[in-house]
C-alpha cells in the first residue's frame, strides 16, 4: 500500500520545485508556493498524471511557515499591534461581513442557504467543511468554493501587490540565524502542533508553531530569523499541497457555481480594499499592510506575501487571525439565526 502512495505523490515534489524555480526565474512574488501550485495544477488538468498530495507535506510547511512566521513579533511589535487592536478588531470584522455579498450571489442562484454560507464564508476549508456538514450544506461545493476562494487570493494578491503597489521599505539586514534556538523552537512547536491537532482545533500545524516561536521571541526578544531558504521550503511544500486539490473535473463542475464564487471573491477582495483605504486614511498606518490583513485568504499565504514585499507581517498576521475566529466562533450561531427565518422568495 506504501508503495503505491509512494508512485502516486513521489513527482509531486519534483514538479512543486521546478514551478517554483521557474516562477523565481521570472521574479513571480511568492515564487514557490504560486509556482509550484500552477505547475501542479497544470500537470493535473493537461495530462493524465493526476498528483497526489506529499503525506504531511502541507502540515511541514505550515510548520515552518508558522515558526519563521512566529519569530516576527518582538516586544516592541507587539506593543503596537496592541495599540491598534481595535482597527484589527474592525478590519477582521468588515472582512468577516463583506462575505455576505458572495451569499447573496449564490441565493439569488438558487443554492440553499446553508450551501451558500459556508462556501462563502472567509474561514478555513475544512473548517467550514465541518460546519456545512453540521447543518446540512452541499459539501462538495463547500469545499469547491473554499478552494477556489484560497486559489484566486494566492494567485492574485501578491502579483497585484508587488506590480500595482509597489513592496515595503527595505530591509537593513537579514534578521541573525541562531541554531540553538531553532533547534529547540521547532521540535516544540511540533510538540505544540500535534496537542492541537488532538484537540481538534483549527490550523494546528500553523498556529501552534507559531504561538510557541511568538512567545519566546517576545519574551526573551529574539529578533533572530530562519535561515535562507527556510521561508522558500514552507512555500513549495504549501503550494504543492494545494494544487493537489484541482484537476480538470473541478474547473468542469458547475461553471456557474465557479463563476459565482470568483465574483464574490472579486467583491469581497475590493470591499476590503474600500476598507482599507479609510482605515488608512484615518490612522495613517501603512495602507499595503491593512490592505493585505484584510484580504479573505489563508493566514499563511498572506503573512507569507507580507514577509516577501516586507510588509508589517505581524499587524497582517494578527488581522488574518482575527478574521479566522470571527467566523469560526460566530459563523454557525450567525447562520442559524438566519436559517430560522422562513424564505422570503
Amino acid at each position: 500500500m506504501s508503495e503505491v502512495t509512494f508512485k502516486q505523490w513521489w513527482g509531486t515534489p519534483l514538479v512543486g520545485l521546478a514551478g517554483g524555480y521557474l516562477a523565481s526565474l521570472v521574479g513571480w512574488p511568492l515564487p514557490y508556493m504560486v509556482g509550484s501550485l500552477l505547475a501542479i495544477i497544470l500537470v493535473r488538468c493537461l495530462t493524465p498524471w493526476q498528483l497526489a498530495e506529499i503525506p504531511g507535506g502541507r502540515k511541514c510547511g505550515q510548520w515552518v511557515v508558522g515558526i519563521g512566521i512566529g519569530l516576527h513579533f518582538t516586544p516592541v511589535v507587539i506593543e503596537q499591534v496592541m495599540s491598534h487592536f481595535g482597527l484589527i478588531f474592525f478590519g477582521a470584522l468588515v472582512t468577516s461581513l463583506s462575505s455576505v455579498v458572495g451569499v447573496w450571489l449564490m441565493r439569488r442562484s438558487g443554492e440553499d442557504r446553508a450551501t451558500a454560507f459556508f462556501s462563502s464564508m472567509p474561514g478555513g476549508s475544512g473548517e467550514m467543511v465541518n460546519l456545512g456538514a453540521r447543518n446540512g450544506a452541499v459539501l462538495s461545493r463547500v469545499a469547491a468554493g473554499q478552494s477556489l476562494r484560497v486559489l484566486v487570493v494566492v494567485l492574485c494578491v501578491p502579483a497585484i501587490f508587488k506590480y500595482l503597489l509597489g513592496g515595503g521599505a527595505p530591509q537593513f539586514h537579514p534578521a541573525p540565524v541562531d541554531w540553538r534556538w531553532l533547534a529547540l523552537l521547532f521540535p516544540m512547536g511540533a510538540l505544540v502542533a500535534w496537542g492541537w491537532q488532538r484537540l481538534h482545533q483549527p490550523n494546528p500545524w500553523l498556529f501552534g508553531p507559531l504561538l510557541v516561536s511568538a512567545t519566546a521571541s517576545v519574551v526573551w526578544d529574539l529578533h533572530i530569523g530562519l535561515p535562507d531558504g527556510g521561508s522558500q521550503i514552507g512555500q513549495w511544500l504549501i503550494g504543492s499541497g494545494l494544487g493537489c486539490h484541482f484537476n480538470r473535473q473541478f474547473f468542469r463542475r458547475a461553471p456557474s457555481f465557479m463563476g459565482r464564487t470568483l465574483i464574490g471573491t472579486a467583491l469581497t477582495m475590493a470591499l476590503a480594499t474600500l476598507a482599507a483605504v479609510g482605515l488608512s486614511a484615518l490612522t495613517q498606518l501603512d495602507l499595503r499592510s491593512l490592505t493585505l490583513g484584510m484580504m479573505p485568504g489563508g493566514i499563511a499565504e498572506m503573512s507569507l506575501t507580507a514577509e516577501t514585499l516586507q510588509l508589517s507581517v505581524p499587524l497582517v498576521t494578527a488581522m488574518q487571525v482575527m478574521r479566522l475566529l470571527f467566523v469560526l466562533f460566530l459563523a454557525e450561531p450567525l447562520f442559524r439565526h438566519w436559517n430560522r427565518r422562513p424564505e422570503t422568495i
